[in-house]
């Protein structure tokens, strides 16, 4: 675990991770869109990092779905040790060379990742690579992103596409959390022996999704 960059250690004996957006009193009453925060936990409900939203007022209400990000995740000792980074991209597959991509750095300056969405005229698509830019797993999600009163499973996959190995999950919050807030809850699940800093770039393949699909307070219906 000496070679691991530190603040991942922890995510070393993890295969389940729990991503709960805290509400925001402001945003749930007036509509405006306010800095996302986030506690990500571990299977037992207990806090192992807090993550917060940084970005523009203009981009929050003006970009919403699509807007660009950096998200800051620090342990509970309030050290930072993931930075994610999303810039303003297209959310469309009519152009399909300039969509979304994010990356991932622990510690913040070095780059251990990224999160590419892939072309697909039907289904959400995204592909996980390491620091190299060499491909590491698929993310493929259904055709209908809307729950129904349900989980939203995004399924993770060997590259091949045929196995599936894991999942991101968007959890079914209740009709009144889903319709008047913006809050989320995710889980992501994965081998316990994946490598901590693929672990830390599917947190910010859970950050992408949630963006591009839960943003709206309808979602989830």
């Amino acid at each position: 675990t000496h070679n691991l960059p530190p603040g991942l250690e922890y995510l070393n004996q993890l295969d389940r991770i729990i991503i709960h957006q805290q509400v925001e009193l402001l945003e749930a009453i007036l509509g405006t869109e306010t800095s996302s925060k986030y506690e990500i936990k571990n299977h037992l409900g207990q806090r192992v990092y807090f993550a917060v939203e940084e970005n523009g007022c203009f981009d929050r209400n003006l970009c919403s779905p699509i807007r660009s990000f950096t998200i800051r995740i620090a342990d509970n000792t309030g050290r930072e040790v993931i930075t994610v980074n999303r810039p303003l991209r297209c959310n469309s597959c009519w152009f399909p060379c300039f969509l979304q991509e994010l990356e991932v750095q622990s510690p913040p300056g070095t780059i251990v990742g990224y999160v590419v969405q892939n072309w697909d005229p039907f289904l959400p698509k995204f592909t996980i690579q390491n620091e190299s830019k060499e491909d590491v797993l698929k993310i493929i999600g259904p055709y209908a992103t809307c729950g129904w009163f349900e989980d939203v499973d995004f399924e993770v996959k060997a590259l091949n596409e045929m196995s599936t190995i894991g999942k991101i999950s968007k959890y079914w919050s209740g009709f009144v959390n889903n319709v008047f807030t913006n809050t989320a809850n995710f889980g992501i699940q994965v081998p316990v022996d994946l490598d901590v800093r693929i672990k830390a770039v599917m947190i910010g393949a859970c950050f992408l999704i949630d963006l591009m699909f839960f943003e709206n307070s309808l979602d989830g219906l």
